[in-house]
């Protein structure tokens, strides 16, 4: 099977808000995906049938992850345990293999205690992400946090974003070479700066260096499509590009 997922907010957050989510599930089944990226802050007010969505993935013969934009740690520096226990039980209705949140304000003395125990009863496997803010994208404190979780024995993955690095001044390769071993999920993009100012894009086959990071990787890791995806033919644009992914 493919290893490449696309997540939903890569067809433009205006028209996955105007069609849904689920219409998106046929393109990336069709276009030869594994699988799609749920994205919890496109759904336009109410909460939609997640176990019919699902139902609808499972259909098609793909996963799911389901991405939320919430961070682990507050900015008090506490675990946020309702909210994560919300977001996760919300995963599990979806039927997500994932359920990826951001890392958030690690302290400096974090209770792993309570996130172990919290996620030895979880259905749902935890990615943390490097995200583009300051206090939880930054290599050092993402380090941090994933030795004290395998030194813990938390049941917790990283999901690499090759592009968020850039926002946060780190360099790609390098958080590739320390990371490696935590990762379980790689987002792919490029990044594109015009007069300071960054933003998300197609991968290449011109640039070698998002294909590099892989060289890090285990083989056959999942990864997934978060740039944008244009065109009249959304299927074989789409497959133009997992077919790219899946060569990584």
């Amino acid at each position: 099977m493919s290893p490449v997922l696309v997540a939903a907010s890569a067809y433009g957050a205006s028209r996955v808000r105007q069609l849904g989510q689920s219409h998106f599930i046929d393109v990336v089944a069709d276009a030869g995906g594994a699988g799609i990226e749920i994205r919890r802050e496109l759904f336009t007010s109410d909460l939609p049938d997640l176990a019919r969505m699902g139902a609808a993935v499972a259909a098609r013969g793909l996963y799911s992850v389901y991405s939320t934009p919430i961070e682990l740690w507050g900015a008090d520096g506490l675990l946020q345990q309702e909210l994560l226990q919300q977001m996760l039980d919300e995963a599990a209705r979806l039927g997500a293999r994932y359920l990826k949140v951001s890392l958030g304000h690690y302290p400096d003395a974090p209770d792993l205690q309570a996130l172990n125990a919290q996620l030895a009863a979880a259905p749902v496997a935890l990615l943390v992400e490097n995200d583009q803010t300051a206090h939880g994208g930054k290599l050092s404190t993402m380090a941090r946090f994933l030795a004290a979780a395998r030194d813990d024995g938390l049941p917790v993955g990283l999901t690499f974003d090759i592009g968020n690095w850039r926002w946060v001044g780190e360099d790609a390769q390098q958080a590739a070479r320390l990371l490696a071993p935590y990762v379980r999920y790689v987002h792919c993009k490029a990044v594109l700066e015009d007069a300071g100012r960054l933003s998300a894009c197609a991968v290449s086959e011109a640039d070698p260096a998002w294909r590099a990071v892989f060289a890090h990787f285990a083989p056959g890791v999942q990864r997934a499509i978060e740039f944008p995806l244009e065109g009249a033919d959304l299927v074989a644009e789409t497959g133009r590009y997992i077919q790219m992914l899946e060569a990584a």
